[in-house]
């Protein structure tokens, strides 16, 4: 566990710098076994170091994050970020990209953050997967419903990038969203870069930009379920953009709860590797 206080570029609400220390606070209640994966991260052993603190700008904090991030890749463990907001994911990405040059990043988010610069920065929680891209990392987002016209045309022409969006999710019974959300989902070893505000914000209110609609608890749930059925190989996740606020509590406790559920996947990824013997 890699909690990174991070908030400069933020653009509505702040908060998310305390993000990372009101999750782990809320995983003091968060039951052991995982229900849905049958399994529990504690059987593997968690530790969480201590915050990666940055003043300087998103550019800056890539490169103190990448190498952090590959020692724990190269050490054969599963890094889960904790932030912050959604700049902090390039230099994690980096890092695994290097090591996986098959990587697919795993993307929820309310929005593409395609932006080739926004409000004077290219390295912005608006701008960070267009970064991504350039890396050559193919990326699957879900739970979009908030695009800019530049966005909108790079998704038309990019056929590294693909959506499953929320109008989309939504309008299927619950049961077929998880299958739509990993329809077209490429192969390779998967980064999960979950962005809360792609939730409903029923689910977390909590947010910098909760935007209307979004993912329900269900289909995360089944996502990751579903990923660890199948086998696929997890090489990292974060949990971004919660953002505290006094009283709502419930937000804190479901980003704690996920960050359980995506850390049990990547671990019984990183229990198969093992077991396997093999590396991508």
């Amino acid at each position: 566990m890699v909690p990174v206080p991070y908030e400069a570029t933020t653009t509505y609400e702040v908060g998310t710098a305390r993000g990372p220390a009101a999750i782990l606070e809320a995983s003091r209640q968060v039951e052991f076994w995982d229900e849905w994966l049958e399994d529990e991260a504690v059987r593997f052993g968690v530790r969480t170091e201590e915050p990666v603190v940055c003043d300087g700008p998103p550019e800056e904090l890539a490169a103190i994050l990448e190498p952090r991030i590959g020692a724990i890749l190269d050490a054969d463990r599963f890094p889960l970020v904790l932030g912050g907001e959604h700049s902090l994911s390039l230099g994690p990405i980096r890092a695994a990209a290097r090591r996986h040059p098959d990587l697919v990043v795993l993307h929820l988010d309310a929005h593409p953050d395609l932006r080739d610069a926004y409000e004077g920065t290219r390295f912005g929680h608006g701008c960070v997967m267009r970064r991504v891209l350039e890396l050559g990392v193919r990326i699957h987002s879900f739970g979009i419903r908030a695009v800019s016209p530049e966005e909108r045309d790079l998704l038309a022409a990019e056929p590294r990038v693909t959506t499953a969006p929320a109008r989309e999710l939504l309008a299927l019974p619950p049961a077929e969203r998880p299958e739509r959300v990993l329809a077209g989902l490429p192969p390779g070893p998967l980064w999960l870069s979950w962005d809360v505000d792609g939730l409903d914000p029923a689910v977390v209110p909590a947010t910098g930009t909760p935007e209307p609609g979004g993912v329900d608890w269900f289909t995360v749930s089944e996502v990751l379920r579903r990923l660890d059925a199948a086998g696929r190989e997890l090489v990292g996740a974060e949990v971004l953009e919660l953002s505290p606020r006094p009283g709502q509590h419930g937000s804190d406790f479901a980003c704690a709860r996920l960050a359980h559920r995506m850390l049990v996947a990547g671990l019984r990824s990183l229990e198969r590797r093992a077991a396997s013997g093999s590396r991508s």
